[in-house]
């Protein structure tokens, strides 16, 4: 009976061995896995990390051009605003002169005044000012342009003596300078009196 034993034990000891050689095996596959599975893994972590950044770039590029667009489209709308409002001053500027010529002539112009008071209503409703260009006001050349010079040495130089034609400012800009004539001392005579 002990060879009987001894042959029962011995495939219980196979077993053991064919157990131990089987796990040697998977650990060694295991290991040889993740030796080849780590550098795949920093692989693709760096290249999710540069598709992150790819994306991160493109939002931001993406609300840069969104902006600078809206940005256009708004000056764009702006500027189509104030060019139709100029062509509309014109208009405005008529109607003020056909007053004045009315009024000459004493000719009632209560209607034309209410016209022209709902004109420049709607002048001011889009932002729309006049530039001041009052006689005996100083000449800005930020808002007035000068067409013409008098010689006055009854007021200091560059003086506004006359507005020729009205200048507009939208939403702080100038989009039409006021003509004037401005004034101009007379050198020789400053000359003769010093």
């Amino acid at each position: 009976m002990p060879e009987e034993n001894n042959d029962s034990e011995n495939p219980k000891v196979d077993e053991n061995s064919d157990s131990s050689i089987g796990t040697e095996i998977k650990k060694k596959l295991e290991n040889e896995f993740a030796k080849n599975l780590f550098p795949l893994i920093q692989k693709y972590k760096q290249e999710l990390s540069t598709c992150e950044d790819n994306l991160l770039t493109a939002r931001a590029d993406y609300q840069n051009l969104e902006r600078r667009s809206n940005i256009e489209v708004s000056q764009k709308i702006l500027q189509q605003k104030n060019q139709l409002m100029l062509e509309f001053a014109v208009i405005y500027e008529d109607f003020i002169r056909a007053k004045s010529a009315l009024e000459n002539e004493s000719v009632s112009i209560q209607g034309l005044e209410a016209i022209i008071k709902k004109m420049k209503s709607l002048l001011n409703e889009n932002h729309i000012e006049e530039i001041e260009a009052k006689k005996g006001k100083p000449f800005d050349r930020n808002y007035h342009e000068a067409i013409s010079t008098v010689e006055d040495n009854s007021l200091d130089d560059d003086t506004i003596i006359e507005e020729v034609a009205k200048g507009y400012i939208s939403s702080g800009k100038v989009i039409k300078y006021s003509k004037v004539i401005v004034s101009k001392k007379n050198e020789k005579g400053e000359m003769k009196n010093g």
